[in-house]
């Protein structure tokens, strides 16, 4: 029985630990993000002086709008302790489940776009050094006539495999 009790001490102990270090990260990280956010709003601001000169006074009070919202964002982040804006972003999760729902599929939806433009990006960088490229064997080599190489892939016209390199 004692064993057992102290495992669940050390698991304890251990819990806490980590949800410290996770405070402190968040402490950390959202000083930092609230600085950024608020050197973003003086720059905002600045855009909208420069469209205000030009005489486009909508414009700029949008951007001006918009730079007062980011500034009390980042001064929130760098006002509020990591156990208040965790809190925070646990009452919201409570109280819109539909919207983190819907940005976790934004969210799936963008890594998915962003993996598939990569995976397309190493496709055609293997197929330029060579991995899908049959070898050229001089000027006889390759289809036997031309002294070309040729694609182990197919090109068809409006086909998206080509091994000729994007202009």
């Amino acid at each position: 029985m004692d064993d057992t009790g102290q495992a669940k001490e050390r698991v304890q102990d251990a819990a806490q630990q980590a949800k410290g270090r996770i405070r402190e990260q968040v402490d950390q990280r959202s000083t930092q993000a609230g600085q950024q956010l608020s050197s973003a709003a003086d720059d905002v601001r600045s855009v909208a002086d420069q469209l205000r000169t030009q005489g486009k006074d909508t414009p700029a009070r949008y951007a001006d709008q918009a730079a007062e919202k980011a500034q009390q964002v980042g001064q929130r982040l760098q006002s509020a302790s990591g156990d208040e804006l965790l809190r925070d972003v646990e009452d919201f999760a409570r109280r819109n489940p539909w919207a983190i729902a819907a940005g976790g599929l934004v969210i799936g939806l963008a890594a998915s776009r962003m993996l598939k433009a990569s995976s397309g990006e190493r496709y055609r960088a293997s197929m330029s050094n060579g991995s899908g490229v049959a070898p050229d064997n001089g000027p006889t080599g390759g289809n036997g006539a031309t002294g070309h190489s040729r694609s182990l892939a197919p090109e068809t016209e409006g086909s998206m495999i080509s091994t000729e390199p994007r202009s």
